[in-house]
């Protein structure tokens, strides 16, 4: 098996990828993860991922290479991370009682044959009712401010939820463990 490189500095993804009791090493592509003009929510996060497993190509020659990218979508705008407790806020109230679909781009690369298989996995999360006072409370308590959609759903971020539904809920972390070990699949390796 070719060695696996998470190409990411999340303490999220990192946590995630640990889970199939894989070895792995990790390290930060350098990349402009930019929004071109009229690209769609899916077409960013699948370009990005993309990307960040190329950018670590040449230096990792003989890698299986994971690039995974996210955004949350609220309607049709996409929101990124907060940043601030006044962001967070905002983010929340536009969000309360509303759907907000998170998009998770996922790219297995595998630089000595050059094959990259890229997908998006989808998962929406549907918000309670939410007052400024209850957005406030959770905001200091969890402080997600990098977090996209102002939440950690690993966290106490889950109690803001009515609901959830997708194929895999590890992508609302981060990583889509499922669609991530069917690619792994696909380059011969043995999961535990």
């Amino acid at each position: 098996m070719l060695p696996l490189l998470l190409a990411s500095s999340s303490t999220y993804r990192r946590e995630l990828l640990a889970r199939l009791h894989l070895p792995f090493v990790c390290s930060s592509p350098d990349i402009d993860e930019s929004h071109r003009p009229g690209e769609s929510a899916i077409d960013l996060v699948k370009r990005l991922a993309e990307e960040k497993a190329r950018a670590l190509a040449d230096s990792h020659p003989a890698h299986l290479i994971i690039g995974s990218d996210q955004v949350a979508v609220l309607g049709e705008q996409i929101i990124g991370k907060p940043h601030t407790f006044e962001k967070a806020r905002e983010q929340l109230m536009a969000a309360s009682g509303a759907s907000v679909t998170f998009l998770t781009g996922l790219a297995l690369l595998n630089s000595q044959t050059g094959q990259c298989q890229v997908d998006c996995v989808p998962f929406t999360v549907h918000m309670r009712q939410l007052d400024q006072a209850r957005i406030e409370r959770y905001l200091r308590i969890e402080q997600p401010y990098d977090c996209a959609g102002s939440f950690k759903a690993e966290g106490l971020g889950v109690s803001l939820f009515q609901s959830t539904e997708g194929p895999d809920a590890t992508s609302l972390i981060g990583l889509p463990l499922i669609r991530l070990i069917d690619m792994l699949l696909v380059e011969g390796v043995q999961i535990p």
